[in-house]
């Protein structure tokens, strides 16, 4: 998966990459590195091991006050473990000699936003970590800690009913800047268009074909059954099923004129354990107009105008 061409830190290395000098080179140049914390002390201060030298970060350089719940213990003691960006202030020796580096994540999280805000703009495609799940949508991270939210409506065409049938908490994926609120420093982000219109979809499949699908939801008139999470077909309805429940499908029909797929349920299968792998269709760039529905379609256009979404 292609890296965050904006904001690009040197990324995560073994600890004996980051040597004296090259930590002394970084505190002049002031570039991102990123680590994994090894603990936590109980003033909240975190350590990282990095190469022959510690690493610190006290609490109060551990998170950038204006982030949502930076206030919280749980904001400091979660990085235990986990990759962590950082800025190094200056080098100093403790006691015995040794080299001590004093880290700030707090100043890489001011230089990613102010670099966010000023070159980020609608339809510009990232490389993002989920880091929660909730039934409105999932919180990402764009960099450096930086959260952004993706609404659930936002992820595919085909309607899910929890972010959680699509993702998994810790995944890397792409998602599209939606839109920007400068003066509240909050991104709002999309994930939908990069996973290919009606047509690009619809040809991965063909009448006479029987497939695996998922229910997602139930009507009287019918099921509607999920090929892709941008592509969904209607099949009569069956007794004993419920959304979220995995079928083999009959493909009766493709009507790209009325964006229709007709199909007829074979049987009920086993759930699987995790999401299917994401598949992009697009996975780098900066996007200005999207259109879903195939040309020449008889139903309302599906689209997303990047361009008139202030930035």
């Amino acid at each position: 998966m292609p890296e965050n061409k904006l904001f690009p830190p040197e990324g995560l290395r073994p600890p004996s990459d980051y040597s004296l000098s090259a930590l002394k080179a970084s505190a002049e140049s002031g570039n991102i590195l990123e680590a994994v914390a090894c603990r936590c002390s109980a003033d909240h201060t975190l350590f990282f091991s990095l190469g022959s030298t510690e690493g610190r970060m006290p609490r109060a350089e551990a998170v950038a006050p204006w982030i949502s719940g930076a206030s919280r213990d749980i904001s400091v003691l979660s990085r235990v473990g986990k990759p962590t960006c950082f800025t190094v202030k200056h080098l100093s020796s403790d006691a015995k000699g040794a080299p001590v580096a004093l880290l700030s994540r707090r100043a890489a999280q001011e230089q990613a936003m102010d670099l966010f805000l000023e070159h980020l703009k609608p339809g510009a495609i990232l490389t993002c970590r989920v880091i929660r799940l909730e039934s409105f949508g999932a919180f990402l991270d764009i960099g450096c800690g930086i959260i952004a939210m993706l609404p659930i409506e936002h992820i595919s065409v085909s309607r899910i009913s929890h972010p959680k049938e699509r993702f998994q908490e810790g995944q890397k994926i792409l998602a599209v800047v939606h839109s920007i609120d400068r003066e509240r420093r909050r991104f709002t982000m999309t994930h939908r268009e990069l996973l290919g219109n009606w047509m690009e979809n619809a040809s991965r499949f063909a009448p006479g074909e029987t497939v695996r699908g998922i229910v997602r939801s139930i009507k009287e008139y019918g099921s509607f059954i999920e090929l892709t999470p941008n592509l969904s077909g209607l099949a009569d309805t069956r007794e004993g099923l419920h959304t979220g429940d995995a079928v083999s499908v009959y493909i009766k029909s493709i009507r790209p004129d009325r964006m229709k797929v007709k199909l007829q349920i074979i049987e009920k299968l086993p759930p699987l354990d995790h999401p299917d792998p994401v598949h992009y269709q697009i996975t780098d760039g900066v996007l200005t107009h999207w259109v879903y529905s195939p040309p020449g379609c008889e139903k309302s256009v599906i689209e997303t105008d990047f361009t008139a979404v202030s930035p």
